[in-house]
């Protein structure tokens, strides 16, 4: 909600943008928005959506390789976004093992 109130003033370490990154900030806010509503969504009944809890643990891994290729690419982060990739990383690992568990 502040990436679409704040735009890109709401990321730690942010410098002033041009209105396109601003547009895509708030624009990308809203699928951070859906991610997190199907997530909640796959809570209730959980035993039964693990096709949907795998796929959304794939689609937040990828996201933390995609910071991986921009730290190769133009270096590192704020130290904030260091520690966001780590779990990024480690959350849907764990995630899959309950959930297989679960299921």
């Amino acid at each position: 909600m502040l990436h679409i109130a704040l735009g890109p003033r709401a990321i730690p370490g942010a410098v002033a943008v041009n209105t396109t990154m601003d547009s895509e900030d708030r624009f990308y806010a809203i699928f951070f928005l859906a991610y997190g509503a199907a997530l909640l969504w796959c809570s209730a009944d959980v035993e039964r959506k693990t096709g949907m809890v795998l796929f959304l643990s794939a689609v937040f891994f990828v996201g933390g390789l995609t910071r991986l290729l921009s730290m190769a690419i133009v270096g590192p982060p704020n130290p904030f976004f260091l520690v966001m990739t780590a779990l990024e990383l480690l959350v849907p690992v764990v995630i899959v093992g309950v959930q297989r568990r679960i299921a």
